[in-house]
Order: structure tokens, then sequence, then C-alpha cells
């Protein structure tokens, strides 16, 4: 039997998370911008399972099933459906997340994200119920553990941990906030600790925020952990791009946002770089959230093969470090088959008249 989530995390083994869905299937025109909700796994199952398959293979331990903002409130306002639930995509995401974890030892975590209506009421009673009728679909097919991601404000994050932690299986949450805090002002270490009081048995952030960035509030998060007296395994799942504009507002602030990120796209030295960053942070749940690709994940798993003692299968074609270029007989490309050549690259961006960083819009 394949081992639990904290089973792994309480041996102190390096759990490597997969990447972004939406903004990756809505790149393939599978998705539609900007509400990015999850219909897909309906309409296009085979689109979604081969991204599954394509972050497993690069060495992801857990698969998230498709279902950030996958609630019948969230579909109404998109006015993207009209005819497909949010419990068909529910249940579709998770017999898809499944069926591709079962070709390996990979786990399936299902996932709930803020909900429409805590902006305009905060009503607890309705948040609650939204995040109970996605949870009563992860029960029914036995999901390994479940995921609390994307939520601005603590105080809905905390409501949504209370509802998964009656599942019976163990709650990861994670945050998109800045080092500042969350939108309401509460600091990452007080936020933390009312996560883990709520019954979070993972904390960390995810997304809007560049990598390095994310581990700089999920170390705020374990030093708020530690004089409290608490512990929880820690986590993060970040951008895929550099967003140094916008590192307290959040990358959807960005003008480029959402259809010219690729220029802003960090490369695989960059991620392990972050890799590295969050395991001397303490943090052994390590994955990606927008932006991230499949070769990211790799990127990931290849810095972590030394404490992991495995490579995944998807590094077979080239090596660590551009090894496999030493073979191509060439000076020029045989001095790149290292890491000292890839670690101290600037890149560059082709583009003569690109700015080096643009005006965020104010929010």
């Amino acid at each position: 039997m394949r081992k639990g989530i904290l089973e792994r995390l309480n041996a102190g083994e390096v759990v490597i998370g997969d990447g972004g869905y939406v903004m990756q299937l809505e790149r393939r025109g599978y998705v539609k911008a900007p509400h990015f909700t999850p219909e897909a796994a309906v309409e296009h199952p085979e689109a979604v399972r081969q991204l599954h398959r394509e972050f497993q293979r690069a060495g992801a331990d857990v698969l998230q099933t498709l279902t950030f903002y996958s609630s019948d409130e969230k579909l109404k306002i998109s006015g993207n459906v009209t005819d497909i639930t949010g419990t068909q995509i529910n249940e579709a995401a998770c017999d898809l997340a499944r069926e591709i974890a079962n070709e390996s030892d990979a786990l399936v975590a299902a996932g709930v994200s803020q909900t429409p209506v805590y902006p305009v009421n905060r009503n607890q009673a309705e948040v609650k119920a939204i995040i109970q009728k996605q949870l009563d679909v992860f029960k029914r097919k036995d999901i390994d553990f479940y995921m609390v991601e994307f939520f601005k404000h603590v105080e809905e994050a905390v409501w949504a941990v209370e509802v998964m932690k009656a599942g019976g299986k163990p709650v990861g949450a994670t945050l998109c906030i800045s080092p500042q805090g969350d939108k309401d002002g509460t600091p990452p270490g007080e936020c933390a600790v009312r996560l883990v009081r709520a019954g979070a048995d993972m904390v960390g952030i995810n997304c809007h925020l560049d990598p390095l960035t994310c581990v700089r509030t999920v170390k705020l998060m374990k030093e708020g952990l530690e004089k409290a007296g608490l512990k929880a395994h820690l986590m993060v799942q970040p951008l895929g791009f550099h967003t140094p504009e916008c590192n307290h507002s959040g990358y959807t602030t960005l003008a480029e946002y959402p259809f010219a990120m690729e220029a802003r796209a960090m490369t695989r030295w960059d991620m392990q770089k972050y890799a590295r960053e969050a395991y001397n942070a303490g943090i052994r749940y390590i994955g990606g959230c927008c932006g991230f690709e499949p070769y990211h994940i790799r990127a990931i798993a290849e810095e972590m093969s030394p404490e992991r003692g495995v490579l995944p299968a998807a590094s077979d074609k080239h090596g660590l470090w551009g090894a496999g270029l030493a073979t191509y007989g060439t000076s020029f490309m045989t001095e790149r088959a290292c890491r000292e050549y890839w670690e101290n690259l600037l890149p560059a961006s082709g583009r003569p008249n690109c700015p080096s960083m643009s005006r965020p819009a104010l929010k």
C-alpha cells in the first residue's frame, strides 16, 4: 500500500507537488480566462489526463484534482457553462487524478478554493455550504487528502479547514498572501496559527507571488507557529513567474496578466534554486502553481534527488545540469554540460524594447 501524506512527511521525506493546471490548460485551448473554471475535466478529460501524466512523470508525488473554482456559484458567475454542474466536474476530476496516480505510488489531493460569496457578505454558513458540497464528492471518491488553497483571507480559509477536517483525512491549507499578510492585514505567523488551530496538518503559501517571496512568507508562518508552540508540516506551491513589481498585491495586477506572462517564465535552473531554498527553510512539501510546467517539477525532483535517492522518469534523456550536452561533439555546447555554466547564466529576453519591469494596476 502507498504511504499516506502524513506518513511521508513525518518520516522527513521530501514530497513533490505538481504544477499549475488551469493556466496550462488555458494555453492549450481548454480553459477560459480570467475565471479559470475547470469544466475541462468533463468536456476534455483527455487533456486533463495528459497533464496529470506529464506532472507525474516529471516527479510529482501528489496529483491535485482539477477542482479549482469548481462550485455552482462560481460557474454561474463565469458564464462558461450552462449544463455542467460543479458536482459533475468534481466527480470527473477525482476520477482522472486517481486513474493517473494509480500508475505509480502518487497520492491524490482534492482541493477547494475561495468562494465567490465571501467578498460579498462574509457569510460563514454560505461559505461552508459551498465547501461542504465539494467535500461530499471527495469523500465518496475516497481521496487521499484534502487541500484548502488560494485563499486571500485567513478567516475564509479557517472556515474551509473546519469543513474539510470533518472529512476524516489530512488537510493542507495554503494562502495566496505576501510577507505583509492577508488582505485584512493579518500577519503570516498569525495566519498559520489560526489555520493549525482550525485543524490543518500542513500550512503554507501558494500562487500569486514568485517562489522566493513565497518561501520568505512560509518562514514567517514557521516563526509564528514556533512562538505559539504549535507544529505543522510546511508546504509551498508558488507561481512559476518572476514578479518583483507585485510581490505584495499579486500577479493578477500585472499588465501582462493573463495573456502575456510567458516572458516572465522561470527557467529550470531558477526552480532548482527555489527548491533548495525551500528545503533549507524546513519546507518538505515543495510544488508549484500557475506557470509551473512539467519541466519545472522535473527540476525540483532533480535538485532534491540527493535527499530522495531517486530521479524521475523524465530525467532519463538529458541528465543532471545538462550533462547530456557533453555528447554533442562541439566545444561551444559541451562547455555547457555543467552546473557552473547554468547557475551563472543571466538569461536574455530577446526583446530590445522590453522594460525590465511593468507597472502593476493599483488595487
